[in-house]
């Protein structure tokens, strides 16, 4: 038995003197709320309603319980009001400041899909790491090593010039004896890459190779390493996706394979799980996680 079904069509009855009128206020006929109601009564074991040709109505049984029917109703559709209240909340998700509006509105539309409203904060690394831990956002794709995270990104090395060979590698750009006047290419890293597990491995490299401290660095910005990489013969440390977008030659690196990592932490393990879940694929086509996997050689044309 349908017991707050049961209950419902017992208030709407009560409230109108007539099982044709509460059944239609309860949405189901006729023959369902009087078979409800039946089933209730034989439950309760007393009679709810005394039935005749001119209506129905309330039996003393029936008055003393329809006040605590009446608070069961309305509590129940408060229920479901706050059920669809929290449904309709947004979860609010910090996000890579690195994603498009057109990636992270797709992403929008297929959390959507999948009964989840997004509400996204673009914030670099370390901030979106204390924008969880201060309860700022519930969620965030947080910056991972490549063997704790849920999506990968390959890094390689992309430069203005359609002239790069088929893989960059760093030592390559060690000035020689004959142009130690003239300025090295650089390699600049992106503030989202700004981490240990990207930044140290290819500071090590560059001082292994022989390569002036300066000719690897950590840009203010991405517009601003950008600018300098269409500007020159510098290189920007991104994936292919992003080359793409900027424009740029992309190539993988000789000497690393740099892996852009991410996880989803957040303050509840139930949020954490249900967008990593839910959202894996989209979250992977928002990041470029699903580009070539062996990050082969691409450029603007491609």
């Amino acid at each position: 038995m349908d017991v707050l079904g049961a209950w419902r069509a017992f208030v709407n009855v009560s409230e109108r003197g007539s099982f044709t009128e509460g059944a239609a206020a309860t949405r189901v006929p006729q023959s369902v709320a009087s078979r409800r109601i039946a089933g209730l009564e034989r439950h309760l074991g007393e009679r709810l309603f005394d039935r005749s040709s001119r209506g129905a109505r309330l039996t003393p049984f029936g008055r003393d319980m329809l006040p605590s029917a009446k608070r069961l109703v309305r509590l129940a559709d408060d229920m479901e009001y706050e059920a669809e209240r929290a449904r309709l909340n947004p979860l609010r998700f910090a996000v890579p400041d690195i994603c498009a509006v057109r990636d992270l509105a797709r992403l929008d539309a297929e959390a959507r899909r999948n009964g989840i409203r997004l509400d996204f904060q673009t914030a670099a690394p370390a901030d979106r790491v204390e924008l969880v831990r201060s309860h700022l956002v519930r969620a965030a794709l947080t910056a991972a090593p490549q063997g704790d995270a849920v999506w990968s990104v390959r890094l390689g090395l992309a430069g203005a010039t359609g002239l790069l060979p088929g893989t960059v590698y760093v030592e390559t750009l060690r000035a020689g004896r004959a142009d130690r006047s003239s300025r090295r290419s650089r390699i600049w890293i992106q503030p989202e890459d700004d981490v240990p597990h990207i930044r140290d491995p290819l500071f090590r490299v560059r001082d292994a190779v022989g390569l002036q401290p300066a000719q690897v660095g950590v840009a203010a910005t991405l517009t601003a390493a950008a600018a300098e990489v269409l500007g020159s013969t510098d290189l920007l440390l991104c994936s292919a996706k992003q080359a793409g977008e900027l424009g740029l030659h992309w190539r993988p690196a000789g000497e690393i394979r740099p892996v852009r990592g991410f996880e989803v932490s957040a303050a509840a393990r139930d949020d954490a799980e249900r967008v990593r879940t839910r959202l894996r694929d989209a979250i992977a086509r928002c990041l470029g996680a699903d580009d070539r996997e062996e990050g082969a050689p691409s450029s603007p044309r491609d």
